[in-house]
């Protein structure tokens, strides 16, 4: 072997060494990386799983009215086993002093700010030299508004100890972040959960804080149950007008439907308005808008997006029956079987039923809430 072959051995060899160390110390630090992310020393307090057991209310329907698929009448239990034993004002200082948790009456407050203690999965994310700025951390937070399709939501405590949406203008002494666990296509999975603490850790870096992060099995478990309350709970009626004789001329109906009273959305969907900017229920010519004919028209009520003190039922019903008399048709079920007075009060006692239990699981029809796990 010559001097050369020799050197070139020597200095491969050397090369080799040092490819193989910095692997091993990319994998290490890629390794700690992960452990952070998905580390957590700190109990879970807001997303524990309970223990209550369940009663399904309603399987998720069709939209339908044969007797088949109406609603249940089943006791309801809380749509979410999670047990909240602290608020947004825990763990967050004021000035001079900690605040103190709010009496039961601020409690409902609370409910309208956009994290919600029932819904969402809440991060405090603790800073490091309180107070700081609306002007400072809003550039921050602004980027992360979604993971997946669960929308992100953040929150401030201001220096009087409400807590509000963070703004411009104002300083802050404590911060949250929260997450949408579930809505009606899904729960909050793995993969979004672990996006969100990603990101998150990256704007605690940027505005001096540190997250608390939730241990993501109890997160998981806790969308979980509220995805399955969401499917439980999803109902959707439906009624049906059609033609006695000759089908509709689309463009002549479309005109009568807004005289009505239906809006018609950029989207297509025609809506009859609630007074109070939602919708009480849409209606569905069954046709492309190319079409220039329709002998049936359908009437959709998304029941818990409607309060009860709209009778968004009862406003279909009698909506159909209008239309039916108007342009001679007859209200029917989806089986084209005609809807006599006595179904549609059997089925009218069967949606104030599920109202009531609704209501006694704490999400109310047609509330912020509901709204928000019925999108």
């Amino acid at each position: 072997m010559t001097d050369l072959q020799a050197s070139l051995m020597a200095i491969g060899g050397t090369i080799l060494v040092g490819v193989i160390s910095y692997n091993k110390w990319q994998e290490h630090k890629a390794k700690k990386t992960v452990q952070r992310a998905f580390a957590s020393e700190h109990d879970d307090v807001l997303m524990q799983p309970g223990t209550a057991e369940k009663k399904p209310v309603a399987d998720r329907h069709e939209p339908t009215l044969a007797p088949e698929d109406m609603i249940s009448g089943n006791e309801a239990a809380p749509p979410v086993a999670t047990a909240v034993d602290a608020t947004f004002t825990e763990g967050a200082v004021a000035p001079e002093e900690a605040v103190e948790a709010p009496a039961p009456a601020a409690a409902a407050v609370q409910k309208e700010l956009p994290i919600d203690e029932l819904i969402d999965c809440a991060i405090a994310l603790e800073l490091a030299s309180p107070p700081v700025s609306g002007e400072k951390i809003l550039p921050k937070l602004q980027p992360l508004r979604h993971v997946g399709n669960k929308p992100v939501q953040f929150i401030g405590q201001r220096e009087d100890g409400n807590w509000e949406p963070v703004t411009n203008g104002v300083t802050y002494y404590g911060l949250f972040a929260g997450v949408q666990l579930a809505n009606r296509s899904s729960a909050l999975n793995e993969i979004e959960y672990s996006e969100l603490i990603m990101r998150l850790r990256q704007i605690a870096d940027e505005i001096d804080a540190e997250p608390d992060v939730p241990d993501m099995g109890a997160v998981m478990a806790s969308a979980k149950s509220l995805h399955q309350f969401v499917a439980e709970y999803d109902a959707q009626l439906s009624v049906n007008v059609h033609a006695r004789s000759a089908p509709w001329a689309i463009n002549t109906l479309l005109g009568a439907l807004e005289r009505q009273g239906f809006d018609l959305r950029p989207d297509g969907r025609l809506v009859m308005p609630d007074g109070e900017g939602g919708v009480l229920f849409s209606l569905s010519t069954n046709v492309t808008l190319a079409e220039e004919t329709t002998s049936r028209l359908t009437l959709l009520l998304d029941v818990p997006r409607v309060t009860p003190s709209h009778d968004g039922f009862g406003a279909m019903i009698a909506c159909a029956r209008m239309l039916a008399s108007r342009l001679d048709g007859v209200v029917v079920d989806d089986g084209n079987q005609p809807l006599s007075d006595t179904a549609l009060a059997e089925i009218a006692e069967q949606v104030n039923d599920f109202y009531r239990h609704m209501e006694s699981s704490n999400v109310p029809a047609g509330s912020t809430r509901a709204l928000r796990l019925f999108s």
